[in-house]
């Protein structure tokens, strides 16, 4: 088999316990800097609802949906039920699939830095297409720059920040751009706050500040180091050892530059990233850069960011009302990822995305029996089981933001051995931005059709993921990137799975070793 055997590994032994290394500034700085990328990704989110919730966008955009909703004796949960409106929100998420797959390459041969400039430029310029927007072409345009920024942005800044961060503390730091992320999200419902009463020009205020996080993620960009693994695979081998004694605050880094030598000579090999990582013994890193994303989406926590304004005011909420409700779900999420971001390397991965899935299950469904018993389809919720509603939409936004949150994006970004390590992370985010289009597209027809039920349609999906993680995923906390694959040959059912791998077509064979295949893959 082209590119198995031993070789596959990326490694030959493993080495981790002899990493040094510590949290030096370099790292803190950088990662700071590149995970602003995920702010932008988070305001995008989270400005989108607040700005349809809005009389003059709607009154100059979308003229229909801004009589219908101003209109008494309609449908509660179908107000806002229009495929030009939820083209809005989606058009982004279908721009970034796309991008995020141009981003693979240009990521892989040009460095982590090419792709965070390249989604910096793309969000300036769907800013100013934005702000000055007058009329609907022009805003899709300018939401549709915005989504190749985040194609950019989220196939390179994961990886980025997976790459700088040392073994032991990985978790945590990964999870800055999920932090940023929320902080994103929250700011924007702090501004759409703010900007609602600005009228008739607050929302261009709106979407004109996502030009502030993508200024400075350009210009950080401009000036992060190169991460070492990248150095490496791109032949400036002395570079990236420079680069990572500096990142690591020692001279003592033998044993991790080695796994990244070895792993770099694997990935030179490899011509065709796309095609390798279809082959049976990348399928455990497969099946989780396709499930992990899509899950993530299928919680339903995006149809909450995006629509939380108009899925409020569809429970009855007035206009400050529901903006208030989606500040305040905004404020939980960024909270939730900062107690994430403290354990997740002591208690590891498997632990929150279980418990965070039960929590979140329990929440969908308390919410689906408040409306279905409560609320109706012209009348409006009573304030006691309003407040009885929000509260619940924030014990749910809280279990997310500590549990598939950050981790939908951690567990596929450190998973990967270096030769498919950029294709894998660019299915991750198509397959994270497929999914967030369609929910995004339909959520408010599903809405108009499911009403109350459509809570208990992703309660089902968290069940199904809930399952899937106990089973299948392996704990991956504390293990080196560059040998995790090493992990999946431990695990109950991967292992049968993986193909065998001869030594003949390993790293023995290439350099005339004699050593049994069994020394060098263990488990």
């Amino acid at each position: 088999m082209a590119g198995g055997g031993v070789a596959a590994l990326g490694v030959k032994t493993e080495r981790a316990a002899q990493y040094k290394g510590r949290m030096t500034l370099a790292v803190a700085t950088t990662c700071l800097v590149a995970a602003v990328g995920g702010a932008i990704f988070g305001y995008d989110i989270g400005i989108s609802g607040g700005v349809t919730s809005m009389d003059p966008f709607l009154e100059k955009f979308f003229p229909v949906v801004f009589h219908r909703k101003n209109s008494g004796g309609k449908n509660n949960y179908c107000k806002y039920d229009n495929q030009g409106l939820a083209a809005f929100t989606s058009s982004l998420y279908l721009a970034g699939l796309v991008a995020s797959l141009v981003a693979s390459p240009v990521t892989r041969n040009y460095g982590r830095k090419a792709s965070i400039v390249c989604g910096g430029v793309s969000f300036l310029i769907g800013a100013a297409l934005n702000v000055a927007a007058v009329n609907l072409a022009m805003l899709i345009l300018g939401r549709i720059m915005l989504g190749v920024g985040i194609g950019f942005g989220n196939q390179a800044v994961p990886l980025y920040l997976s790459e700088m961060a040392p073994a032991h503390l990985r978790g945590g730091l990964n999870m800055m751009f999920q932090l940023a992320t929320t902080l994103g999200i929250f700011t924007a419902n702090l501004i759409n706050y703010g900007t609602q009463n600005i009228k008739p020009w607050g929302w261009r205020l709106s979407l004109g500040l996502a030009a502030v996080p993508a200024l400075l993620m350009t210009l950080g960009g401009l000036f992060l180091p190169e991460t070492p693994n990248s150095l490496i695979e791109r032949g400036r081998v002395e570079e990236g050892r420079r680069v990572l004694e500096r990142i690591r605050g020692t001279a003592d880094v033998d044993a991790e530059f080695t796994d990244m030598v070895e792993a770099s000579e694997l990935a030179n090999t490899v011509e065709h990233p796309f095609r390798n990582i279809l082959q049976p013994r990348n399928r455990p890193q497969l099946v989780m850069a396709v499930c992990m994303p899509a899950f993530q989406i299928l919680t339903g926590i995006n149809s909450i960011l995006f629509y939380a304004p108009v899925l409020f005011q569809s429970m009855g909420f007035g206009g400050n009302a529901s903006l208030y409700s989606s500040v305040l779900t905004g404020a939980v999420l960024f909270s939730s990822t900062l107690i994430s971001i403290g354990i997740v390397d002591r208690l590891g991965r498997r632990k929150l995305l279980i418990s965070g899935g039960i929590q979140m299950i329990v929440c969908q469904v308390i919410v689906a029996v408040i409306l279905g018993v409560k609320f109706g389809a012209e009348k409006q919720l009573a304030r006691s089981y309003s407040v009885a509603v929000v509260v619940v939409i924030c014990l749910f936004v809280l279990a997310f933001g500590w549990s598939w949150g950050p981790l939908g994006w951690t567990v596929p970004s450190e998973i990967f051995p270096l030769e498919t390590r950029s294709a894998g992370q660019s299915i991750t985010v198509a397959v994270n931005l497929l999914f967030t289009f369609a929910i995004a597209q339909a959520f408010l027809s599903l809405l108009c059709a499911f009403k109350f039920g459509i809570f208990l349609f992703f309660a089902g999906w968290i069940t199904v993921m809930t399952v899937f993680v106990y089973v299948f995923l392996p704990e991956t906390k504390g293990v080196p990137i560059e040998e995790m694959v090493l992990l999946w040959r431990k695990h109950w059912f991967w292992k049968k799975v993986m193909p065998d791998m001869p030594l003949e077509d390993g790293w023995g064979a290439a350099e005339g070793h004699a050593a049994p295949a069994s020394n060098n893959h263990k488990g």
